[in-house]
């Protein structure tokens, strides 16, 4: 835990240097007032905590009361406890349930370039001593990502099902989803064409997938997780919209946070949805993709040291 900690720190610094020196600049001048109120506002709405939640940490920020002598450690436990507040829903545990007889089926699903086919080879590999895994390829429009995630099958030892580039993705979903039942697989992931959520085609074809997998398994997918890229900000709002009209979002995965100052995005993700943040990335390797823990970002995000 304490090197995810360090790591987490270091994956959130550039948006959390941001935060804290501008914390420091606005409490360094003047003590908690008005003015100061409205500086901080400003700061927060410029690191991608979005309306809503910048409104609800000021409104509980004014109702505290803290002496006007009081040093920049403890505002920034102040603020850390109360975006924590608006973080907290979104803070449970992915859990793999046992199904009769069929596999526990996770459909991954995001835009292009978001780290969909990474994401699925860390969570893989993280879950392989406990659960027999396999992957579907359902990303046939780049021989890339099937490549991806054939590599991600070779380091894993995980079958992987693909078919030749083009074919249809769902008719491979089918064919892939038999195959996994024929071989008692514990967990299937099927990952899925970088989709712009602007291009209905698409979606329609997000839609037939799961229409395919209800064929075989008539209660899959048990997981659809939405891989989001921190690096969008608040891009990433609009995403999660538009993906609900295609998908029943059972979660999201955020990625990239160690390459972006707005990582703030979660916390507006929080205050304006109730879907559970189940890992954050901050880097390239299998265990930089962690469990979401509210207390864990909310303090790394203000560069609290326990």
């Amino acid at each position: 835990m304490t090197d995810w900690l360090h790591k987490l720190g270091l994956g959130l610094k550039k948006s959390s240097s941001k935060i804290s020196e501008g914390l420091t600049d606005i409490f360094n001048k003047q003590k908690p007032d008005s003015e100061t109120l409205q500086e901080l506002e400003d700061l927060l709405l410029t690191s991608d905590i979005g309306y809503q939640a910048t409104s609800r940490i000021i409104n509980d920020f004014s109702q505290h009361k803290i002496d006007k002598n009081a040093d920049i450690k403890l505002i920034k436990k102040t603020l850390a406890k109360d975006i924590e507040n608006i973080l907290l829903p979104c803070e449970q545990p992915f859990q793999i349930k046992k199904t009769d007889k069929t596999p526990f089926v996770i459909l991954m699903i995001g835009v292009n370039g978001a780290g969909k086919t990474t994401t699925i080879g860390k969570i893989a590999a993280q879950m392989q001593d406990k659960y027999q895994i396999s992957f579907i390829a359902g990303d046939t429009f780049r021989a890339a990502a099937v490549e991806q995630l054939e590599e991600w099958g070779k380091r894993c030892k995980i079958r992987v099902h693909k078919g030749i580039p083009g074919c249809d993705a769902a008719g491979l979903c089918y064919e892939g989803l038999q195959r996994a039942i024929q071989e008692h697989d514990d967990i299937v992931f099927i990952d899925t064409a970088g989709r712009l959520q602007n291009k209905i085609g698409l979606m329609d074809e997000l839609k037939k997938i799961t229409k395919v997998i209800k064929k075989i398994i008539p209660d899959a997918p048990h997981a659809t997780l939405l891989t989001l890229d921190a690096t969008t900000g608040q891009n990433a709002l609009e995403q999660i919209k538009i993906f609900k009209q295609s998908a029943d979002i059972s979660g999201l995965i955020i990625t990239k946070l160690d390459g972006t100052s707005k990582g703030g995005i979660i916390v507006a993700m929080a205050q304006e949805n109730t879907l559970p943040v189940y890992y954050i990335g901050v880097g390239e390797k299998i265990d930089d993709l962690q469990p979401f823990t509210a207390h864990n970002f909310a303090e790394s995000l203000l560069e609290i040291n326990e």
